[in-house]
């Protein structure tokens, strides 16, 4: 059996769940881990796996079926990935929802111009999430969707944080309102604002000198990320942040609130929960990689969501096995 050569572009928290998840399939290698850093500083916990300058993507790497991206979604993706689906089979975990529209659109022109597929927004949510959401919308059509995130580290909202001048270092925690989430489960398919669904707590360290009360503003103000919540901004020392802050959990819930054509009441609910978000991110990507693989086999070109991949496409066995054991 040929392997499919997965590709790392960057080796984060993010990277670095993508590689273990990679050793966890029999039909993956990994070919090789990409970093904006010096090679020789990274020490990837593969063995024997080269680590390669991001500026040899450039040049092309025959030695790679798909390229996973790994940066973060304020900034890196937008940039990467449709430069990326320029030259390879790509996919990556773009969350920032409000953008999604925007960021297929240029990474499906991209990658129909290259020949080549582009599988963007893949998690748990963007992802995981998305699926049970349409699935709730197709099953119960009169009914009410409700998605609650945490508690747990967002990865993307942490990087937005880090990413503003005067931070050091920073964690961000999402949590659901108790109360809203019992109301859905009631049945009483409450109206819920975005502000009256979750919390944002942030933990940051701030850079000697640098001015709190203005990083708080721009954190508590940030557009698609903080502003249309109650956010509460701690600062505290990087000793304090690793001590008490190192892990990455998260999770969440997926409620479709409706009633069937009898008329009676009907609750669909999907949870997750993760003792590592990054972890799991990478096993989602993973995943959607021999997706896009088998795509990209097929001749097909373009970018394409979790909405338009086949779940048959996700797993390593075939059909009649498919049917056999899990149908």
């Amino acid at each position: 059996m040929k392997r499919i050569r997965i590709g790392i572009l960057g080796y984060g928290n993010l990277g670095r769940g993508v590689e273990l998840a990679i050793g966890q399939h029999d039909d993956m290698e990994l070919a090789g881990i990409f970093t904006r850093r010096d090679p020789s500083t990274v020490a990837a916990h593969t063995k024997d796996v080269p680590v390669r300058p991001a500026s040899e993507l450039d040049q092309g790497a025959d030695d790679i079926d798909v390229l996973i991206l790994c940066g973060g979604s304020a900034t890196d993706l937008p940039e990467q990935t449709p430069r990326y689906a320029a030259r390879y089979t790509v996919v990556d975990s773009f969350d920032t929802h409000a953008n999604i529209p925007e960021h297929f659109a240029i990474v499906n022109k991209a990658a129909q111009d290259a020949g080549t597929i582009a599988v963007i927004s893949c998690g748990w949510d963007p992802g995981m999430f998305s699926l049970n959401r349409l699935y709730g919308t197709c099953v119960l059509p009169e009914g009410t969707d409700y998605t609650f995130w945490g508690r747990g580290v967002s990865q993307g909202h942490s990087d937005a944080i880090r990413r503003i001048e005067g931070v050091a270092d920073a964690k961000q925690y999402t949590i659901p309102v108790e109360a809203a989430l019992e109301a859905v489960r009631s049945g009483s398919n409450p109206e819920l604002t975005t502000r009256q669904k979750h919390l944002r707590e942030c933990w940051v360290v701030l850079d000697e000198g640098a001015d709190a009360d203005a990083v708080e503003e721009q954190i508590i103000t940030m557009p698609n990320y903080f502003a249309d919540y109650d956010t509460t901004v701690h600062f505290i020392s990087q000793e304090e942040l690793d001590r008490d802050h190192a892990a990455m959990p998260h999770g969440g819930f997926v409620l479709r609130s409706g009633e069937t054509g009898d008329g009676n009441p009907a609750l669909i609910e999907y949870s997750l929960k993760l003792g590592s978000n990054p972890g799991f991110t990478g096993n989602v990507l993973v995943a959607f990689a021999r997706a896009a693989h088998r795509l990209a086999q097929e001749g097909q070109a373009g970018a394409r969501t979790v909405f338009d991949i086949a779940p048959a496409y996700l797993s390593p066995y075939g059909g009649e096995y498919l049917r056999e054991h899990l149908l």
